[in-house]
């Protein structure tokens, strides 16, 4: 025995083992391992055993494997990594061979690894509390249940209703995870769940055997014998590569371990799986999820950015200007959280109908169950709409969020500045303009901060936070704590055009438009660009966005001085886009149409473009290869020259901003840690091999170089 496991038998023979690991939380490492093989072997050893309940003296049940072991995994590492899984399944499978009822008693979040190890018991019981999350989330990790997730669990709940969990890493809590099936019974109270463990063993003296251990046992639903199961099998093949397009491995092997269970005996199902578990481990596309959406999630939202020695913020009334679409949104998701909203507009039409957006929303929760109509009543009756200045008086931070117009920006600045609560900030929602110039309206320029945030703002998580030359410390970290308060993801960068995130955004897109320009097919481009693995195509996007307001944006940055129009790195690709917007009146979706034509029936790739632009001896001699690269180290290269120069602030910042706000593909784990992955002295040559054939925008940045040469990665 270690210390880690507490073993505790009482006088019915039942023995409790509590797990209490060294940390915050219990995990699946070498500490575990060693520690439940000594209470293995000593339950083993015990003549008059009636039963074990397993627990957890952490606020978590078990949190999952240690991801540090599974980042560490390089290829030609599969078979050791095989081994170690092999062994730590092995304990698990001695749990379940154990010849006395096994009671998982759930005290808090059970996730991966965690309800791996409830999965092996006979009888799950949980505390019903919002502490208690059950679910296999490896997925998004570009992981798979490696510990006997996805053979158990397809075996207890059959091929359709494992999907969502397996596929998807779909969590639940304690109800939702009763009525599915993952857990046996629920108590009210930490105090009653392990009384009710050994109860239930005690009433239950015979359940030792899990149910795929019983000779003649069958999958719930069927098996592959069933028609329905057999289809199901193929839509969910079809399905897949539509989503991910073969560039996410992970959803692929758990489908085929899903589908190897349902074939074959439940050892050899759980030794396909960790074959597969070994294979996919040490993938580039596993370490670039991982870091992105484990390690780096975590330093960002666990505060890195944020300045210290200054003591937590809690806004408690908040100011917004402007109550169209990002308005709207920034008032509902504050609301949401308990501040109370003032949302001002120049009409009380204007205002009421911001507040509408927020009425719409609530309706549709309390609709899906989601919320109580009094929770939704009360989230409402926070948001004020007003059109005087006077309703501001007292705000903590006023966010204005109006048209990408300095003059309107220094106007609504100069007039309700003055609003503010001792100490309060003042916030610009802009996404391109630079916050130093918007701040020289203010007269506390120090207390002048951009929170860029995006659309739709309720369901999107980012938010962009820009300092300005003479923002202070103190704003920044207030800015931030708001952030959070919002539950939203912040990342802080330093002022410049389109800061990060809209500067990075845009250069695929003038990227697909100099192709085009170029000579290359438009439905190609758009394919091609698809097979890079962002959410919708370059063409799709700019229509989205809008041409007009891309052009906008642009000229608003010449007549500023902040770039020059000679310096496009993209000139024939603007010039298409302008030619469009002016003469033939596309200027995006908005507007009509665009790059595509749109009707009830669906949108296509408007013919004119063809017409205009396609060379067949251009297309013919661009590969798909170079108009992917192209597409996709545009931004890469971007971001590398923000790290630079100091608009980013740490790599970390880099990442989640690139996936969370502007669609970076997740198998690259952001736009610089594609960088890792792909290797810098092979990116640094194929940027000159760009370089050289497209122009200077495809020059690799010194700081991939230097890199490069002193053989380090970006972290």
């Amino acid at each position: 025995m270690t210390d880690s496991f507490k073993y505790e038998i009482d006088a019915s023979n039942i023995v409790t083992v509590t797990m209490d690991m060294r940390g915050s939380v219990n995990a699946i490492n070498d500490e575990f391992i060693e520690a439940m093989r000594s209470t293995l072997n000593k339950l083993q050893a015990e003549e008059n055993l009636a039963g074990v309940v397993i627990t957890s003296a952490k606020k978590t049940f078990i949190a999952g494997g240690d991801l540090n072991d599974l980042v560490a995994a390089q290829p030609g590492e599969e078979q050791g990594v095989f081994v170690r899984t092999e062994g730590i399944k092995a304990l698990l499978r001695q749990i379940e061979k154990l010849p006395v009822p096994v009671v998982a008693a759930i005290n808090g979040a059970a996730l991966g690894g965690g309800l791996e190890v409830c999965l092996c018991c006979n009888h799950r019981i949980a505390v019903d509390s919002r502490a208690v999350l059950l679910g296999l989330p490896e997925v998004g990790l570009g992981l798979l249940p490696g510990g006997g997730g996805v053979v158990r669990l397809t075996s207890l709940l059959g091929f359709e209703k494992a999907f969502p969990f397996l596929i998807e890493g779909k969590k639940l809590g304690p109800a939702p995870a009763l009525a599915a099936g993952l857990i046996h019974e629920t108590v009210a109270t930490q105090d009653e769940l392990l009384p009710r463990a050994k109860a239930w063993i005690l009433e239950n003296p015979s359940s030792a055997v899990q149910a795929w251990d019983v000779k003649g046992f069958k999958i719930p639903g069927g098996g592959e014998e069933n028609p329905a199961i057999r289809q199901g099998i193929v839509f969910a093949a079809a399905g897949l590569q539509k989503k991910t397009r073969g560039l996410l491995p992970a959803p692929e092997m758990i489908l085929d371990i899903m589908v190897e269970t349902l074939r074959v005996d439940l050892d050899t199902a759980l030794r396909i799986e960790s074959r597969q578990f070994a294979q996919l481990v040490t993938t580039p596309e596993a370490k670039n999820m991982i870091n992105a959406f484990f390690f780096q999630m975590n330093q960002v939202a666990g505060g890195q950015s944020r300045p210290k020695g200054f003591e937590p913020n809690t806004v408690s009334r908040l100011g917004i200007l402007g109550g169209g679409m990002m308005g709207q949104g920034i008032a509902m998701s504050a609301a949401m959280v308990g501040i109370d909203v003032v949302i001002k507009d120049v009409t009380m039409e204007s205002a009421e109908k911001a507040k509408a957006y927020s009425e719409k929303g609530l309706a549709k929760l309390v609709q899906k169950g989601r919320m109580k109509e009094a929770a939704a009543a009360e989230v409402l009756a926070r948001i004020k709409p007003s059109v005087s200045d006077s309703d501001l008086q007292g705000c903590d931070f006023i966010i204005e969020a109006v048209f990408e117009n300095v003059e309107l920006k220094h106007s609504l600045t100069k007039s309700t500045e003055s609003c503010l609560a001792e100490g309060g900030v003042w916030a610009s929602n802009t996404s391109t303009l630079p916050i130093t110039a918007l701040s020289t309206a203010s007269s506390k320029p120090a207390n002048f901060i951009g929170m860029h945030f995006f659309s739709p703002v309720d369901r999107m998580p980012l938010v962009e936070i820009i300092c300005g030359a003479e923002t202070s410390e103190e704003t920044l970290a207030k800015a931030f704590d708001l952030t959070r308060q919002l539950k939203k993801t912040p990342i802080v960068v330093n002022d410049s055009p389109g800061f990060y995130t809209s500067r990075t955004i845009s250069t695929p897109i003038q990227e697909a438009a100099q192709l085009m320009a170029e000579g290359v097919n438009a439905v190609r481009v758009e394919s091609v660009g698809k097979s890079v693995g962002w959410p919708v195509g370059p063409l799709a996007l700019q229509d989205e966005v809008s041409q007009k307001l891309s052009l906008d944006i642009i000229d608003a940055q010449i007549s500023m001085g902040l770039r020059k129009a000679e310096d496009d790195p993209t000139p024939q690709g603007t010039a298409l886009m302008r030619c469009l917007l002016n003469e033939h009146k596309r200027g995006g979706r908005v507007h009509g149409g665009g790059y595509y034509e749109y009707s009830e029936t669906g949108k296509q790739i408007w013919p004119g473009l063809r017409d205009l632009y396609f060379k067949e001896d251009v297309d013919r001699a661009v590969s798909d290869q170079d108009i992917r690269d192209r597409l996709l180290f545009r931004p890469v290269i971007e971001s590398l020259v923000c790290l630079e120069t100091g608009v980013l602030r740490t790599v970390a910042d880099g990442n989640i901003g690139s996936i969370m706000g502007i669609g970076a593909p997740t198998w690259t784990g952001g736009y610089i840690q594609f960088v890792n992955t792909y290797g810098l002295v092979r990116f640094v040559e194929r940027c000159r091999e760009l370089e050289s054939k497209y122009g200077k925008r495809f020059a690799p940045p010194q700081i991939a170089i230097d890199k490069a040469r002193l053989g380090e990665l970006f972290q």
